[in-house]
């Protein structure tokens, strides 16, 4: 499923067409309710990537994403595979009986037009639009946390026999110009001077020069960037970042999995706890007065801690209700003797997860300062001297983060070494 050229009969949907085509499709017509002339039509899409419909009936609505053969934010002159569509499903497919209404429901998926037709989240918003307008939302961290671990320990060795998982390696190896865009926009060209890059400057032009001379950072981001080619721990989302997430006050769902490979299961963790660490830097640059935004900041750490903790309680207790897989076999662990061992081997393979946790943020708050495609809690900061003081902040834990790893133990040690770095 590695092609990545235009079929035949592919062609790009819009608004006049698309209700015709959704009419035509098993169910999906008795869904929106009415005649697909009244159907209201919209295009939403506002990520790198795809188009984004959402269609509106009488009964209901429902959200269309289609991949185009190119990065929408680049054009044409940045070809793309088509067949991230088929990841993206596939990854569905794949994790919705672990981690249930955490993911929209998928109602079609076409082949051979790259489009999915799915639940379409309403009253939901982006989640990094909401922490740009300073929204709390009381079930967010735990939910991300619970829904990682299930993700990952379910499609991980601890769950599954070798077979099945390799099984579903074969399936994702595919999704190559997918996992190549985060080789190098992540791993490689922020620490060099690469056409793509793009940085607040001249306010940081001495720091991307900095970063190009430092060989031990050099170093620490290598290492990530061979942790994530070649440890397949588990099937991750690959882009789990606050754009890739949808929220309400009670409602958590993770969208967009369409970088889904196997990997380690640190990059997933990384994403979601380093761009609350962009949140919480970019505060003050979305003050109306100074000070503000104090308390919002002290509820974005709170969400670290209830992040990491879900997932590290899941995770802990999938593992001990999980007796067949070929990771750490029940049968070598039958005696109280083996069952300590056991009990102080998982603490150990947890905590080796927060360091790739702590190492990965670091590697993706880099990337979304001094690379290609920013995070508009920065971008949309107006003053260029502001925002340069927040991303600097942001520059400076992340680079601690990475040379210095022994200071990251816990959560806690992240949030003392925050406010040091303003």
């Amino acid at each position: 499923m590695s092609d990545t050229t235009q079929k035949p009969s592919y062609r790009m949907l819009d608004p006049v067409s698309l209700p015709e085509l959704l009419a035509t499709l098993a169910g999906i017509g008795d869904r929106l309710g009415g005649a697909p002339r009244d159907w209201n039509v919209r295009e939403v899409g506002d990520g790198n990537l795809n188009l984004v419909f959402i269609v509106e009936g009488k009964l209901g609505s429902v959200c269309v994403k289609q991949a185009l053969p190119y990065v929408r934010v680049a054009g044409p002159s940045w070809p793309m595979s088509l067949q991230r569509a088929f990841y993206e499903n596939a990854y569905y497919r794949t994790v919705a009986p672990f981690v249930g209404a955490l993911i929209p429901a998928i109602h079609h998926f076409d082949p051979d037009q790259h489009f999915t037709v799915m639940e379409c989240l309403s009253p939901h918003i982006i989640l990094r639009h909401g922490l740009i307008a300073g929204t709390r939302y009381p079930n967010l961290a735990g939910d991300v946390g619970e829904y990682v671990a299930r993700a990952c320990f379910c499609t991980s060795d601890f769950a599954q026999a070798f077979e099945s998982k390799m099984d579903g390696i074969a399936l994702f190896t595919g999704n190559k110009p997918l996992i190549r865009i985060s080789v190098d926009l992540i791993f490689a060209e922020p620490y060099r001077i690469a056409e793509r890059n793009r940085h607040t400057s001249p306010q940081l032009d001495q720091i991307a020069a900095d970063l190009r001379r430092d060989s031990a950072l050099k170093v620490a981001v290598s290492r990530f960037g061979l942790k994530f080619l070649s440890e397949p721990q588990a099937l991750l989302h690959g882009d789990l970042h606050s754009g890739s997430l949808m929220v309400t006050a009670a409602e958590t769902r993770i969208i967009d999995p369409e970088f889904a490979f196997y990997g380690p299961i640190g990059f997933d963790l990384g994403a979601f706890f380093g761009n609350l660490l962009l949140s919480w830097y970019s505060q003050p640059g979305h003050e109306s007065k100074f000070g503000e935004r104090a308390g919002y900041r002290t509820w974005i750490t709170q969400q670290l801690e209830t992040f990491w903790s879900a997932f590290d309680s899941r995770w802990m207790a999938l593992w001990t209700d999980s007796l067949a897989a070929d990771a750490y076999p029940a049968a070598l662990f039958s005696g109280a003797r083996d069952q300590a061992a056991l009990v102080e081997a998982r603490r150990a393979y947890v905590n080796a997860l927060f360091a790739d946790m702590i190492g990965f943020a670091a590697c993706k708050m880099i990337r979304r300062i001094m690379g290609f495609a920013h995070v508009l809690d920065f971008e949309s900061i107006a003053d260029a001297e502001l925002r340069a003081r927040c991303e600097t902040g942001a520059l400076n834990l992340a680079r601690l983060m990475l040379t210095a790893p022994q200071r990251f133990r816990c959560v806690a040690d992240v949030v003392d070494a925050m406010p040091g770095t303003l």
